[in-house]
């Protein structure tokens, strides 16, 4: 029998609770103040952040971190999903770095980047979209080789955690048509690192603009083989649109839990809004979104933790989770009425951080072509639920 990924259960009950916790007590309080001056105190959410383990979440346990299985960190960034969402998108990016590494990554680099990223002494970055080209085989970045070193020039934009990341993993063409990846530090000769302009939501971080000009890295730092940054990649999203679908799902929660307690207090007519059939209808349909995206969830985590790949699930559960985020965000306004249009009320900052998630880890154009490419190229719903309840 095939061992079960993740923390035994006692330790994750735990773990669970002291992050809930610290969400509820010591970080959603921020968030009038993250708002207002649209900048995270650091100094305040990172020490939090690192006292709780949230930076090692899928660092494997021999680097220090907790190493959870994929079923188990979902309902953790839900739960961190539920509050400011710039927080949200610190931990999300951090461990989906961090998961990535631990999985392609060589020993060396393992050895020299895990145990500090899962302490959070070290953060990590994606540096993938550039301004003037898509990805893949479209990257304008270059990365000549040098005797033993690679030589990186090019731009990358909007950068999740640029202010925060001690380490890029930058995707670069090392040749025509190959994509190679390699890991660049903060402080490399030649790398300037520029903030862009404030998001309309999920305030607070930074997503920047990297300009490398002849930027010099041993030859250690290429990760895997050259020409394997694009299966690097392609992995790495795969996943972690997974955790942008329980993203959506986190949020989606908190909206319903508010509308239902906005139904039950809000009185018209003499009675409480919840007894009127259209804010019933709106109720119903934000909880029937929730319920089949848990249980999109459930079948893509199941399959990942049992070691299958889900580049069809994965878009499928991302592409679906923010549409019915959208649509539950849409709903809880309408059941609050004007006051849910206003920053009284945690319901307009829930609408705005919702809509990163149609940006985060490719657009639903990419996600209909991934879904529909594997359908063409044979996949089966029949063979998913029959390799789900084998697992």
């Amino acid at each position: 029998m095939a061992e079960t990924p993740g923390l035994p259960a006692g330790e994750y009950r735990k773990l669970r609770e002291t992050i809930s916790s610290a969400i509820w007590d010591e970080l959603d309080p921020l968030e009038e103040r993250i708002e207002n001056e649209e900048r995270i105190p650091y100094d305040v959410v990172l020490p939090v952040l690192r006292r709780i383990g949230a930076f090692g979440l899928l660092v494997p346990r021999e680097y220090g971190g907790s190493g959870l299985s994929i079923a188990q960190y979902l309902p953790i960034i839900a739960e961190f999903a539920k509050i400011q969402g710039g927080i949200r998108v610190i931990v999300h990016v951090h461990n989906s770095f961090a998961h990535a590494l631990s999985e392609i990554g060589d020993a060396a680099q393992k050895e020299a980047l895990l145990p500090g990223a899962a302490t959070g002494q070290r953060s990590l970055a994606f540096a993938l979209t550039e301004p003037e080209h898509g990805t893949g085989a479209d990257l304008g970045t270059t990365a000549r080789r040098e005797a033993g070193s690679y030589v990186i020039d090019g731009g990358k934009w909007l950068i999740t955690n640029s202010d925060l990341a001690s380490h890029f993993l930058v995707f670069a063409k090392t040749a025509p048509a190959s994509v190679s990846a390699l890991l660049v530090e903060r402080d490399a000769p030649g790398l300037t690192i520029e903030p862009l302009p404030e998001t309309m939501g999920c305030k607070g971080g930074e997503h920047g603009h990297l300009t490398f000009a002849g930027v010099r890295v041993p030859a250690s730092a290429l990760v895997g083989s050259e020409g394997q940054g694009q299966d690097h990649l392609e992995r790495a999203l795969e996943i972690s649109r997974v955790f942008i679908a329980a993203s959506s799902l986190g949020t989606a929660e908190r909206c319903l839990e508010l509308s239902l307690r906005h139904a039950r207090e809000r009185v018209t007519f003499g009675k409480p809004i919840g007894h009127r059939q259209a804010v019933q209808r709106y109720l119903a349909e934000m909880a029937i979104d929730i319920g089949a995206l848990r249980g999109m969830l459930a079948d893509a985590a199941a399959k990942w933790d049992a070691g299958s790949r889900i580049p069809v699930e994965s878009s499928m559960v991302k592409q679906f989770g923010l549409e019915a985020v959208g649509r539950v965000t849409d709903r809880a306004l309408l059941v609050h009425g004007g006051i849910g249009y206003t920053r009284r009320h945690p319901i307009e900052r829930l609408y705005r951080d919702a809509r990163l998630n149609w940006l985060e880890e490719g657009t639903p154009t990419i996600q209909y072509m991934v879904a529909a490419r594997g359908l063409l190229d044979g996949f089966s719903f029949d063979d998913a639920f029959d390799r789900a309840g084998s697992a």
